[in-house]
């Protein structure tokens, strides 16, 4: 009975977390629905392959969301025509590199920058790369069909104000309620993982670099915080992993944990997102023993 209150508490804390991000995820993707034209969009992005990729690495940095809310506004983004390198790009680093993320990383860390600059570079170097080689081995488009919406691209260039903005409230709520049940199964896998095995178990295992290594990003996958929370949980590990350790933790739980995975399935087609998770997990991994 015990560990039952324990999943549904922490079942509901993980939900009530996310669902403000996936809100403002689903209402930023409705605006560039509505507002934005792929011309707009052909313009800004650059044509170079390795320049789109960086641009759209560094355009997290204006968009103050989480993980939980970043997969419907690059879904939308590819749709309006942004090469899926350079929108998978914003999506590794928008949770990561944006504004209150970076001051919770520093609050986090007793106001040092260390921490801050080590997750942010490392969140831009890992997202550039992910994004060069998915240029080179993925020609063609990996959306998923939403059988939810409908297939035609709707023309908001003739609508009033008044309509477009009614637009941009009903794609909102199409867009929470078909990112929202994948939320609700990571959510309760994830609370359940967090129930039945224990923290200190894994912490016992990571007693060398490589190790330790592994075992944070397992934690951070487990675990499932989102990015503007995860950095508190970070430093509790301070005087038992090493900085390695805790960067890995850091950027790989923002790009990978269980409801975003869940989420990535319901928009990217399976081989596409089990190439994308292998890829971030293996720079990752490498990144951190190197740092």
């Amino acid at each position: 009975m015990d560990q039952l209150l324990q999943l549904n508490t922490i079942f509901i804390s993980i939900v009530i977390e996310a669902i403000p991000f996936i809100v403002i995820g689903a209402f930023v993707s409705a605006l560039i629905e509505v507002f934005v034209s792929e011309n707009m969009i052909v313009r800004i992005m650059p044509k170079n392959r390795y320049l789109s990729v960086i641009t759209g690495s560094l355009i997290g940095a204006v968009f103050p969301g989480c993980e939980c809310g970043i997969i419907p506004i690059t879904r939308r983004l590819v749709e309006k025509g942004v090469a899926l390198p350079a929108a998978i790009s914003f999506m590794l680093t928008g949770p990561i590199i944006n504004p209150i993320v970076l001051f919770s990383t520093y609050i986090a860390f007793g106001n040092s920058w260390i921490m801050v600059w080590y997750r942010s570079g490392f969140a831009v170097v890992v997202s550039i790369l992910v994004g060069i080689v998915l240029s080179y081995v993925i020609k063609d488009n990996q959306l998923k069909l939403n059988p939810d919406k409908h297939i035609h691209v709707h023309d908001h260039s003739q609508q009033s104000v008044k309509q477009k903005w009614w637009s941009v409230i009903t794609h909102t709520s199409d867009e929470f309620f078909n990112v929202g049940k994948y939320l609700v199964m990571g959510s309760l896998i994830a609370a359940a993982m967090q129930t039945y095995i224990p923290t200190a178990a894994l912490a016992a295992l990571g007693h060398t670099k490589v190790a330790g290594v592994l075992v944070m990003m397992a934690l951070a996958f487990i675990l499932s915080i989102c990015s503007e929370a995860d950095a508190f949980v970070a430093s509790s590990f301070r005087n038992t992993f090493s900085q390695s350790s805790i960067t890995a933790f850091l950027v790989f739980g923002a790009m990978v944990d269980i409801k975003n995975l869940l989420m990535m399935f319901g928009t990217f087609k399976p081989k596409f997102v089990i190439l994308l998770v292998s890829l971030i997990t293996t720079i990752v991994f490498v990144g951190s023993l190197l740092l």
